[in-house]
């Protein structure tokens, strides 16, 4: 009796230091992981600007650190320093502006703007004194392959519409569809729809196939090539039509040539008389006078029968 009760004893002592040893592991506050980061490349784009404008177009597939640079030989009054300052999409950048002095008979202004995400892309311009300006165009690979004409199907059929970028430019991480719904372009999810849409990318091209087509299917259309820096959009319009549209036109010009011809046999019917008249004056004016003493006679003896008709 006395050992069981030793045993119980040492059980529960053994429990208590365990307990303990939980509660020492878990009331320590765990420090949050550090999150790797990577410091952003530096990139440098110069131009000497030796005119009134110029315009750099600049294509970007990553974040980077842009430094710009802009060097103006000037006008030939050389001021020994004007102002000078930098724009985004026309708009004055805040506390951008500085002095500028000649130096070397030219006016250099250099600033370095973080272009981490897809809002940070666009015009970017440096001012000297009002006067002359460069403008950096940032912007992803562009989609140089584009659709002026729309395409055509027919409602109950099907349509592939294909995107492409050229092999020139880096190839996109992947592509997105979307589709304009008259306020905002709406992301054509294929898995959501399977029987109605298929998405097929491969590398530098894509292609969208809609399936039973109705008339609430035209519109525009927009290919995404996606990048590291953002999304390049290119767009297709397409048009759905009936089977009888085609025939429209082609019904339009037999009305208009039956009218036609209606109107040349008129024409040609009144020339006649009128040629009749002219060769035949005597024999036209008895066939009318013929024609009014017949309609006369008919009708006196129409009368005349009326007239038995009542006296019977």
């Amino acid at each position: 009796m006395a050992a069981s009760w030793k045993q119980l004893f040492f059980q529960i002592l053994l429990l208590f230091i365990c307990c303990g040893r939980i509660n020492t592991e878990t009331t320590g506050s765990t420090p949050a992981p550090l999150v790797p980061t990577t410091p952003l490349s530096t990139d440098v784009k110069s131009v000497v600007l030796t005119g009134e404008s110029h315009t750099e177009n600049i294509e970007l597939l990553n974040p980077v650190n842009l430094s710009l640079e802009c060097t103006w030989t000037g006008n030939p009054i050389k001021l020994p320093n004007i102002t000078g300052f930098w724009r985004k999409d026309g708009n004055e950048i805040q506390n951008s502006h500085l002095t500028v002095q000649l130096e070397n008979n030219q006016y250099n202004i250099k600033q370095v703007f973080s272009i981490v995400s897809e809002k940070d892309l666009g015009n970017y311009s440096c001012v000297f004194g009002n006067e002359v300006k460069v403008d950096f165009i940032l912007a992803a690979p562009q989609i140089t392959e584009v659709r002026d004409k729309p395409i055509v199907s027919y409602v109950g059929d099907f349509v592939v519409i294909e995107c492409k970028m050229d092999k020139t430019k880096p190839m996109p991480s992947t592509w997105n569809w979307y589709r304009d719904n008259g306020t905002e372009k709406v992301q054509i999810m294929a898995a959501a729809e399977p029987g109605r849409y298929e998405i097929k990318n491969n590398e530098w091209e894509t292609k969208l196939r809609v399936h039973n087509l109705t008339e609430a299917d035209r519109g525009l259309y927009y290919c995404g090539a996606v990048y590291a820096i953002g999304t390049t959009m290119g767009q297709v319009k397409l048009k759905v039509i009936t089977f009888l549209e085609p025939l429209k036109p082609f019904v339009t010009i037999v009305g208009e040539v039956i009218i036609l011809v209606a109107a040349i046999l008129l024409y040609e019917r009144s020339q006649s008389k009128q040629t009749d008249r002219a060769a035949f004056p005597g024999r036209v004016e008895n066939a009318d006078e013929n024609s009014t003493q017949t309609q006369s006679e008919d009708k006196g003896n129409e009368d005349s029968s009326s007239m038995r008709q009542r006296k019977i």
